[in-house]
């Protein structure tokens, strides 16, 4: 079936929604663009670009247009909703419902075979993980998406997080020295919070039933769980029921492989005095 012609009156991205919204300002305020312009300090051309949603406005803009047109942060917010769905955009095929989600959920049992789990990381870890293969415009973004995703460790209402790490995810050197030790200081630190259960798996376990590889199991308050399996080049939704509770028992499996949580916090102590 042919697709039907998108109204050209109607906005389909936050940058035209936003050039829309600051046309619809001028013409009431009975302004010409190069007037806007000059009370603005920009220039006509720069006005009509971002009406026309050719070019995304800047932060300042955003702000300079709520000041002069008293609209309570109106513009700034949907400069704040375009530069998260550029963000979101970036990432891999699946990702970015894994994101919405765990936004959602209440509970998180992660596995993390190889390094430390986005959530956890710091932005320096964070660049050193994401930086192969890729510009370094890309990587920034999908950096600062990941330090988005961190901001639900801190609400109001925060997830209860049972994180269990194979030691090596631990010790693998990624970036320098400075980079591994505060990575591993930041976890030390996420342990100390009420909410978080961190506990490792040692080398000296041998086989166990994380050698198959990561995944993360999301519970909801009103929903069923969850499992998200990450891949070089997208991601990966299991939201079959069955499916799921055998990833819940596989967790409890391998959680019976791990050190307690106090132990695992001494050994985390004992890699920072080791770097």
């Amino acid at each position: 079936m042919p697709r039907r012609p998108r109204d050209p009156g109607v906005p389909s991205s936050p940058i035209e929604y936003f050039g829309a919204e600051l046309r619809t300002y001028r013409e009431a305020a009975d302004l010409t663009r190069p007037q806007l312009g000059d009370k603005l300090g920009y220039s006509p051309q720069w006005v009509g670009q971002v009406e026309a949603g050719q070019s995304g406005p800047s932060e300042d803009f955003a702000k300079d247009c709520d000041t002069y047109f008293k609209t309570n942060g109106t513009f700034h917010r949907l400069w704040k909703w375009n530069q998260r769905l550029v963000r979101l955009a970036a990432l891999p095929p699946g990702f970015p419902d894994f994101v919405e989600r765990e936004a959602q959920a209440d509970v998180m049992h992660i596995f993390e075979t190889m390094v430390v789990t986005g959530l956890f990381q710091t932005p320096e870890y964070a660049y050193e993980v994401l930086r192969s293969g890729k510009a370094p415009e890309a990587v920034e973004q999908l950096v600062a998406t990941r330090m988005e995703r961190q901001a639900i460790l801190e609400g109001e209402t925060p997830p209860h997080i049972v994180a269990i790490f194979d030691e090596g995810a631990i010790r693998r050197p990624v970036g320098n020295t400075d980079v591994m030790a505060g990575q591993v200081r930041h976890l030390i630190n996420l342990a100390e919070l009420p909410h978080i259960t961190l506990q490792i798996v040692p080398t000296s376990k041998g086989a166990y039933a994380g050698v198959a590889g990561a995944f993360t199991v999301l519970s909801f308050p009103d929903d069923l769980d969850v499992v998200h399996i990450g891949g070089h080049v997208g991601a990966q939704i299991i939201d079959h029921p069955e499916a799921a509770r055998g990833y819940a028992v596989r967790f409890d499996l391998i959680r019976g492989a791990a050190l307690s949580a106090d132990d695992s916090v001494s050994m985390l102590h004992a890699i920072l005095e080791s770097l």
